[in-house]
């Protein structure tokens, strides 16, 4: 027999439980004429019950125990918008062991606590959507489980955190210093007091953990995710990549090489003439190329309340047509089925921009490079600034592709040098015909 009707219930009214929640009282009457039947919204669980979001809710709605919704035999879907890694796990086991369908736009918990939340959705023939959890508005799980099966992914790389773009592109156009950006991103509201896991890569490498397991079968592997935040990046890299043809952007990249995955996060060198190099401000974009489709690239907004309120809400009314339909749960993407491994990141090979802090002496380009070559390092293009009367000047080179081990170790041997003051500043290049 089927249900008359699909009942909701929210845990967590932040900022995306609010967007989700607007959009479902909104848009009830439309969607109930689209799908045929009523989406019901009875439930929304916080502990802050007083704070207003904005929205005018029906009396008894908005309540502060969760226990309520994951003991309620009537809800049918459980949407998880705490975020976290502790609760948020035991709500959601608690939901699918109780047999609710659930919606999370989590990155963190999926990431780390992944295989276990998956294998219990499985056993329990249950559901989880988890569209919110990467990108946004940007459908980009549905794109690579479902559009593109009949591919085989070659490689994945893009924007999929707007802090750390919306800081980029700020130093960019204005050659701003990274701590004022960020201090301007948090009055702004696009970034958090604390801002780390947005600048150090952390929830970048979150969203990649998914991506790459969906992609390429593995298992879910965050803690093999090679992760590096944008701290480092001064206006002058930003200025010699540009006097390059480049840009510098916080990218996520998976990639299949022979029987081993690339799965790393950094700052990034793209060429100019590359469309993601213009992907600017707090927008998120994707590139993937499979073996049939070729590139593809995906963009939209990565964050906020409605757009990854609209993505919660895809999730529900996919799930929501399937309990209606009495067809079995769906398959989440995330198997560990593959023999691929993940590579090393010492074994990893690309092309590097290098600068050093070199006293403007004879032969010290000589020295530096004799160093590169002794380490297989071949040097494409370099620039080195007008003679100054000081104790050292800039000196920039590209290099030709080469082994990560490799250049980590001439770097060691280079900045024992006499000449040369200070940490060399590398970034890895992605795009280089060289």
């Amino acid at each position: 027999m089927k249900k008359t009707s699909i009942n909701i219930g929210v845990i967590g009214f932040g900022t995306v439980g609010a967007g989700t929640v607007k959009i479902l009282l909104r848009k009830r009457k439309d969607l109930e004429e689209k799908l045929g039947f009523p989406v019901v919204l009875k439930k929304i669980a916080d502990l802050d019950t007083k704070t207003s979001r904005g929205i005018k809710l029906p009396k008894g709605l908005l309540i502060k125990d969760s226990n309520s919704i994951l003991n309620d035999p009537e809800i049918d879907i459980v949407v998880e918008l705490i975020g976290g890694t502790g609760a948020a796990k035991d709500i959601t086991l608690k939901a699918i062991q109780s047999g609710k369908h659930v919606v999370t736009a989590n990155k963190a918990l999926l990431a780390e606590k992944g295989r276990e939340i998956f294998r219990a959705a499985e056993k329990n023939n249950v559901t989880i959507g988890f569209e919110a959890s990467v990108a946004g508005s940007i459908p980009i799980i549905k794109v690579i489980r479902e559009s593109l099966i009949g591919n085989s992914i070659k490689n994945i790389y893009g924007i999929i955190n707007g802090t750390a773009n919306y800081i980029l592109t700020k130093m960019t156009e204005e050659g701003a210093e990274f701590s004022d950006v960020l201090k301007e991103a948090q009055d702004l509201g696009y970034a958090e007091a604390d801002p780390t896991f947005d600048i150090e890569g952390v929830d970048s490498a979150h969203k990649l953990t998914l991506l790459a397991s969906l992609a390429f079968g593995i298992p879910l592997s965050f803690n093999k995710v090679y992760t590096e935040g944008i701290t480092g990046i001064t206006p002058l890299d930003i200025e010699f990549a540009s006097e390059f043809g480049y840009k510098i952007k916080l990218l996520a990249i998976t990639k299949q090489d022979g029987n081993e995955v690339e799965i790393r996060v950094h700052p990034t060198m793209i060429p100019k003439n590359n469309l993601i190099s213009d992907v600017n401000g707090v927008f998120n974009a994707i590139y993937v190329n499979g073996d049939a489709t070729g590139d593809g690239l995906y963009y939209g907004k990565g964050a906020g309340e409605m757009p990854t309120g609209s993505a919660v809400v895809s999730d529900i009314i996919d799930i929501a047509k399937l309990i209606r339909s009495g067809g079995k749960a769906q398959d989440s993407g995330i198997h560990e089925k593959s023999d691929l491994k993940v590579r090393k990141m010492e074994d990893i090979r690309t092309c590097y921009y290098l600068r050093f802090s070199a006293s403007d002496k004879p032969g010290v380009l000589s020295r530096i490079s004799g160093i590169l070559g002794s380490h297989n390092i071949g040097i494409e293009s370099m620039i080195q600034k007008g003679r100054e009367i000081k104790k050292a000047v800039p000196v920039v080179m590209m290099t030709h592709e080469a082994r990560e081990k490799d250049i980590v170790s001439a770097l060691k041997q280079i900045d024992r040098l006499s000449v040369v003051s200070g940490k060399t500043m590398y970034l890895r290049v992605e795009g280089s015909d060289s």
